[in-house]
């Protein structure tokens, strides 16, 4: 094997003499950070993200289609609120008995001939899958759509080790092709369109295998027969396959993933060699659970009654799918969430993105503005207990939200999405207070203004002074528009809203003239 070193991260790093495959670099473009805690935080984000119009359209689109037809879907559910009811059951079960489960679930995985193993933390989970990759020699692996392993950002790390990570799923090959990040958990291209979609095929397919058609359109069926024969040929050399899991249960020592795609069942049965990161909290306590969840989840997920591939399978069967399995539990900050009777709640989560498709906000500002692979309501209220509100991308999630609501009535496992908010917003107030959160301009000007306000609020007299103030402005600038201001707080708050004159007259100087006692 010979072994080339290129500038520019789109050329390839490593290729095979034989020139039938390329281990080439498919991580973000250089002008996209290297992690996502390197992505300006939500407020910075947000302004950039609603400047891309075309992006904004086909978020609207998508989200709209998707949510349309799960809600076609649940109307024909007759029992979907009691669903809903025995899964947050069923989750809150599991939160509290976690240690139970899990180390029943280990039980049970290794007397089916698997590999336990137990991570802390990001760094620690992605080393496993490297370790298990060079002992078998291998330069690349096939991954399942995994959300689990792009917190971890394991694509990067192999990459780092001169491991190739090919995405098998239709949107995650589309976001690795396009040197690109996912922005849904369930359509990590949904902010592409078909049109797109083709440009990235015709530019980027022959870099790394098979190149798409010669005059290949953007009709979905064209573009998705491309994918197919681009993806098969590292399907039938593949040695070590990369998965994910929906779920893992312990009285049986099973694993489960759900898909629609066929391209998970491809992954589970060639390989010589499967590893599956999950996190602690994906246990169910009995197979039996397992008819309450995948219900819920197509439905809520893709509008679909059911998925298209349900696997199941506990542990190494002789002569059939791999023959070495390896099981990797992460924890990365679930449990210091675990630690939140109310933070806790959002453990719940089965990564249907129903809150996703539902949210105002996440549709107008695309997934990439929350500097994390989980976001819209779920990243608000999952990510800054993962990584702490201390974090600068993280600090400002819990404000990402206008608290409607429409996310607590459909997620399935009822997540009180903005109860969790409200909790995380106060964590950050405290955590400001405390000064773990190192004081900017926006923040400590932010904070002396409301001290000044509790100053001004906490006696009556001092209040009463600030309505004459205020009145006598009002009469001053009567029929004048009161536009932004050059104090930072001011114009930040005023840039984007219409502000009406300043009154002439207080409530309270109105009534002691028109309603006071005797008069």
């Amino acid at each position: 094997m010979t072994t080339t070193h290129e500038s520019e991260p789109t050329k390839a790093l490593r290729r095979v003499t034989d020139g039938n495959h390329g281990v080439a670099r498919l991580t973000p473009a250089p002008n996209t950070p290297g992690t996502y805690l390197g992505m300006p935080k939500f407020p910075k984000a947000a302004k950039q993200e609603l400047q891309l119009e075309v992006q904004r359209k086909n978020m609207r689109n998508a989200t709209t289609t998707i949510r349309n037809k799960r809600a076609q879907r649940v109307a024909e559910s007759p029992d979907w609120e009691d669903l809903r009811d025995a899964a947050e059951t069923i989750k809150n079960r599991v939160g509290r008995h976690l240690d139970v489960y899990l180390a029943q679930a280990e039980e049970n995985l290794t007397k089916h001939g698997v590999h336990v193993h137990w991570a802390r933390d990001a760094a620690e989970a992605n080393e496993i899958v490297a370790q298990v990759a060079r002992a078998k020699g291998v330069d690349e692996v096939v991954k399942i759509k995994s959300i689990t392993t792009q917190e971890t950002d394991l694509n990067e790390y192999l990459e780092e080790q001169g491991i190739a990570a090919w995405e098998t799923d239709l949107a995650e090959l589309i976001v690795q092709l396009g040197h690109d990040r996912p922005s849904h958990i369930v359509v990590p291209a949904i902010h592409r369109n078909r049109a797109e979609v083709r440009e990235i095929f015709k530019r980027e397919m022959g870099r790394y295998g098979r190149p798409a058609p010669e005059g290949i359109s953007s009709n979905p069926p064209e573009l998705a027969d491309a994918a197919r024969m681009h993806l098969r040929e590292k399907f039938l050399r593949a040695k070590v396959a990369v998965s994910g899991g929906n779920f893992v249960i312990a009285d049986t020592g099973s694993l489960v993933i759900v898909e629609s795609e066929g391209n998970g069942r491809m992954c589970l049965t060639l390989p010589e060699t499967l590893i599956s990161m999950v996190g602690i909290e994906k246990v169910l306590p009995t197979f039996d659970d397992l008819e309450v969840f995948l219900k819920l989840l197509p439905r809520s997920a893709t509008g679909e009654r059911m998925n298209p591939y349900n696997s199941v399978w506990s542990g190494v069967t002789p002569g059939d799918g791999p023959q070495e399995q390896h099981v990797i539990f992460l924890d990365n900050g679930r449990t210091d969430v675990l630690a939140d009777t109310l933070g806790r709640e959002v453990l719940r989560c089965i990564r249907c993105a129903s809150c996703l498709n539902i949210c105002p906000v996440y549709e107008r500002t695309g997934g990439h503005a929350y500097g994390s692979v989980y976001p819209g309501p779920i990243g608000a209220a999952l990510n800054p207990q993962l990584r702490g509100v201390e974090n600068d991308v993280d600090r400002g999630l819990p404000y990402a939200c206008s608290l409607c609501g429409a996310c607590n009535d459909v997620c399935p496992v009822k997540i009180p999405f903005t109860d969790i908010l409200i909790h995380l917003r106060n964590r950050v107030v405290d955590a400001e207070k405390s000064d773990r959160i190192p004081r900017d301009m926006e923040v400590a000007t932010e904070m002396a203004m409301m001290k000044t306000a509790a100053w001004v609020f906490g006696d009556a007299k001092r209040f009463e002074a600030l309505q004459k103030g205020s009145s006598v402005a009002g009469r001053a600038l009567r029929g004048r528009t009161v536009g932004p201001v050059p104090a930072p707080v001011a114009d930040r708050w005023l840039r984007y809203r219409d502000v009406n004159d300043v009154p002439a007259q207080s409530f309270r100087q109105w009534w002691d003239k028109n309603r006071k006692e005797g008069k």
